[in-house]
Order: C-alpha cells, then structure tokens, then sequence
C-alpha cells in the first residue's frame, strides 16, 4: 500500500489524515483502546488552559468537535506542534511512518517517581501507521515495538530532570497511538505478528525509533 499520510500543522493543531479507515490502538484521552478512525490529532495546549478543577476529557472532546475533528484520535501536548517530526521507514515491500512531539520536563525513570510536579508539563505524543493491516493481537504487539523505541532512543539521549539521578526513561503523560488499515483487496489480510522478526516490525522500530530522537534532542537543544 503506496498511499501515505496528510499531515497539516495550523497551531495550536496538528492533523494527520490516514488513508482510509485504520484500526488504532492507545490510551488517548478521548477515544482510548480499539478504535477506528481516519484523523488523529494534536492539540497544542497553553500554560493557562488546563486550570486547576476543570475536566481535561471534557475541555478536549469539546475543543474536538469545535474543530471538527471530533471522530479524531485525540493527543494533547504543551509542545510547539510545529516541533513535530515524521519519519518513514521501507522494508522489504512494507511500511511505517511515525510521528512524534517531544518535551521531558515531566520525565521518569520506569520504576520509579519524583515526589513533586514539574513546574512545566511535558510529554511525548507518538503515532505510528503501520502499511499493511495486522490483527489486533499484532497491533498490540506493534505498540510494544513503539514504546521499546522510544524508550532506546529517550535513554541515549542521556537527559535527567534537575536533581535527578537517573536518566528519563519517558514522561508520565506520554501516549501511543498505533494504527493499520482495515484489511480489503487492496491491503489484503491482516498479518497475524508484528515483532522485531517482521519486516513490518522493523520498519516500526527504525521510524520511531529516529523520530523520537530527532524530537527529543531538538527539545533539548531548545532549552538551551
């Protein structure tokens, strides 16, 4: 399948429009789990939007459908959406693009917790499209691929938040958002696996895995 993304970045927006319709995977905060859907979309959110007591699911489903986009997957982020940054990965014959905004200033390290929030949110938003569908057991396992590669490409980046002692490993807002077209006579029958062993599963890793650290670093670079 040769038909790629529509990515449109207007803040505080950022709007990817899939080919057809695609069976995703996430913990988003409006249409979280096994959905389908054709839009995932960003919404860049201000210091001062998010005050104290106000309903987050409530404030995004709202924002959503003012824009039209309320069948979207939704993610949030205090990251400049024209920081984001796609990358695509071939192999033999196969596809995945990912997309990714990046900020630690919420980071942790897996396993452990700081005990006070950070004065300024971060987080990092990721998407990762699959060319050829795959069953849901494989879709899972493709968002294990998208997690390993973030986390690979967040640790070599060696960052830790002031008066930490250990590298971030993530942040405690980060989001995954994997999808795959619904299989037809174009696509064909869903693959049934989506590990490191696959081509499918390589172009995962490999994509995200550059994204990330070309968001991660230009974020760093960023605060000087």
């Amino acid at each position: 399948m040769t038909a790629r993304l529509h990515i449109s970045c207007e803040s505080p927006w950022l709007v990817l429009r899939l080919p057809g319709r695609h069976r995703m995977v996430s913990w988003s905060l409006n249409r979280p789990g096994l959905v389908e859907a054709t839009t995932v979309a960003w919404r860049q959110v201000g210091p001062h939007e998010l005050a104290p007591g106000l309903d987050p699911a409530s404030w995004f489903a709202g924002a959503l459908a003012g824009a039209g986009l309320g069948d979207a997957v939704g993610l949030l982020t205090a990251r400049d959406v024209a920081s984001h940054v796609h990358r695509g990965a071939g192999v033999d014959g196969v596809r995945a693009d990912g997309v990714v905004t990046a900020g630690l200033n919420n980071g942790e390290r897996v396993g452990t917790r700081h005990g006070t929030a950070p004065v300024a949110a971060g987080t990092v938003n990721i998407f990762c499209r699959s060319s050829v569908p795959l069953t849901d057991a494989a879709l899972l396992e493709a968002a294990s691929l998208v997690a390993q590669a973030r986390t690979v490409a967040i640790m070599e980046a060696g960052y830790r938040r002031p008066g930490g002692r250990h590298a971030v490993t993530g942040t405690g807002t980060d989001c995954i958002v994997m999808a795959a077209p619904l299989a037809s006579p174009l696509t064909g029958e869903p693959q049934p696996y989506a590990g490191m062993h696959t081509a499918i599963g390589e172009a995962i890793g490999a994509c995200v895995e550059e994204a990330t650290r070309i968001a991660v670093v230009d974020w760093i670079a960023a605060r000087g």
